[in-house]
């Protein structure tokens, strides 16, 4: 089976992910449910939100799950690994999925018509602005605070060594804040949908 799957590609990730496209595009065709009317567009912009949103609180998990409560286990002489390959990496794909997820979020609501009713908190579409408002606030902390911390703990940029020890302990405690928010960030983009009258 290894072989097989070797053998059409999936050892790449960028062929996965080609294949995970067509395999929805074959599937959509199949249940009737892909049409390129203003309606479908609509749908495909908020799975793009909903895809990047994925990989930005997905990411931000594995970061405080998996990789900070790990790191204190893992030998001196192993963690260059994760510090100078896996980490810069992760962070990349983090902050640009985080990006990616304002991005279509805001085009969302502003396709939806409802991007000032929920930024001010109007009635309708109070929910959608309170997790639109965290998503905002953590999306800041991943570019302004979180970002540039990183550079400094991770040594992409020069920094002296008390330095990146207290901009390591920022980036950890700001992430700490975002995977904080996070929960109540979904409870509010899941309710509008599901709780919100009207």
């Amino acid at each position: 089976m290894a072989d097989f799957l070797a053998k059409i590609g999936l050892d790449k990730l960028e062929r996965a992910v080609i294949y995970g496209l067509i395999l929805a595009i074959i599937l959509a065709i199949v249940s009737q449910s892909l049409h390129f009317d203003r309606m479908w567009i609509a749908f495909a912009v908020r799975w793009a939100h909903v895809i990047c949103g994925v990989m930005w609180v997905g990411l931000l998990w594995y970061f405080n799950f998996v990789q900070i409560p790990s790191m204190p286990r893992i030998p001196d002489e192993q963690k260059p690994a994760v510090t100078k390959v896996i980490a810069p990496t992760a962070l990349f794909w983090f902050r640009w999925a985080a990006l990616a997820t304002v991005v279509t979020g805001l085009m969302v609501a502003v396709g939806g018509g409802y991007i000032h009713q929920a930024l001010t908190f109007q009635s309708s579409h109070r929910l959608i602005g309170i997790g639109m408002w965290i998503g905002l606030v953590m999306a800041a902390n991943v570019w302004f605070v979180i970002w540039p911390a990183q550079q400094k703990a991770l040594g992409i940029v020069d920094a002296p060594a008390d330095a990146r020890k207290a901009a390591a302990r920022v980036a950890m405690l700001t992430s700490r804040v975002n995977t904080m928010l996070s929960i109540p960030m979904l409870y509010f983009m899941v309710a509008q949908q599901n709780l919100a009258a009207g």
